[in-house]
């Protein structure tokens, strides 16, 4: 053996370690059956996670009804809210047999809703909202002014406009809408009495200037005015045809997070009803162009916020 080759075994030997071996990467083979199994149940659980987060988060939408129905009467039954069952119950004859909502197309004439539509325009002719929800109350005489409310029966032009024949047409509307109310909740006509506010409503879509003007947020109308048992809407303009937007919402919770939103769509002479408990809980949506007329007309079981049907232009009238 040559010096070289005796060097050389000493060297590889003389530190005592063992020789290193060299590390091979191999490729991993992903595709095996294993693997697929791992990503297909990571797919899974990330698919029912998202569906279950939509379905517990998610709003429908169901039209009650529309501008192109005539509707005899369409009607939905639903179980009262504790306080207002509880508040109603004070009242005899007025208890309805089930709380709910109905809509009807045929309860005001169309001659009618013309001489209250007529009325509703020279009467805000003398005053309107800056902020796009106008309201005028025959009863008390208010009528929105800019930012304020003003008297109207203060006004001596105004004066000019109400006629024995306009209270005579409101009468006639209000005793209707009294009937279809006890007819639809199976009370007592007798038991329910007109109760402020009853008012005519103009909304366009000018920018809020006060809280007043923000009609569209969602409410129960027993917590805003307490008087308030049942609650009626007579549209005296149509739906996108005088104006957009501004469609009537109930809004209906089931669970936590599921809701209905169960839409009316405003029509010339259209009634709709709906006992005032928090079982009706809604809004307006905000009117996108136009013009959107309507009346509001309330009623109440509770005879101290009983009200008098309005006497404008009585006395006038009256005179010999």
């Amino acid at each position: 053996m040559s010096e070289s080759g005796v060097r050389q075994r000493k060297k590889s030997s003389s530190d005592g370690k063992p020789p290193r071996k060299v590390k091979t990467i191999q490729n991993v083979n992903i595709s095996n059956p294993q693997s697929h199994r791992m990503w297909a149940r990571l797919v899974l659980i990330v698919g029912i996670a998202a569906i279950a987060y939509f379905t517990a988060f998610r709003t429908r939408e169901k039209k009650f009804a529309t501008l192109k129905e005539t509707l005899e009467l369409r009607s939905q039954k639903l179980d009262c809210s504790t306080p207002y069952f509880e508040e109603i119950s004070k009242f005899s004859g007025c208890i309805p047999a089930h709380c709910g909502r109905f809509v009807s197309d045929k309860i005001v004439s169309t001659t009618e809703v013309d001489a209250l539509l007529k009325l509703a325009k020279a009467g805000f002719n003398f005053g309107r909202s800056a902020g796009g929800a106008s309201i005028l109350d025959l009863h008390s005489g208010a009528l929105s002014k800019d930012t304020q409310f003003i008297n109207i029966y203060k006004i001596p032009e105004a004066k000019k406009i109400f006629t024995s024949e306009h209270i005579n047409v409101y009468r006639q509307v209000k005793e209707k809408v009294q009937q279809a109310i006890a007819d639809n909740f199976k009370i007592s006509k007798a038991s329910i009495s007109l109760t402020h506010p009853t008012f005519f409503s103009r909304l366009t879509n000018e920018t809020a200037k006060t809280i007043h003007d923000e009609y569209w947020h969602a409410h129960v109308d027993k917590e805003t005015y307490n008087s308030f048992h049942y609650t009626t809407l007579l549209y005296l303009t149509d739906f996108g045809k005088d104006f957009t937007g501004g469609r009537f919402v109930f809004i209906d919770n089931a669970g936590k997070h599921n809701k209905t939103n169960v839409y009316i769509e405003p029509k010339r002479g259209r009634v709709s009803g709906f006992t005032s408990g928090a079982e009706n809980v809604h809004h307006v949506e905000q009117v996108g162009s136009g013009v959107r007329y309507a009346m509001t007309i309330s009623f109440t079981c509770n005879q101290e916020h009983a009200m008098a049907d309005p006497q404008f232009a009585i006395e006038e009238d009256e005179e010999p």
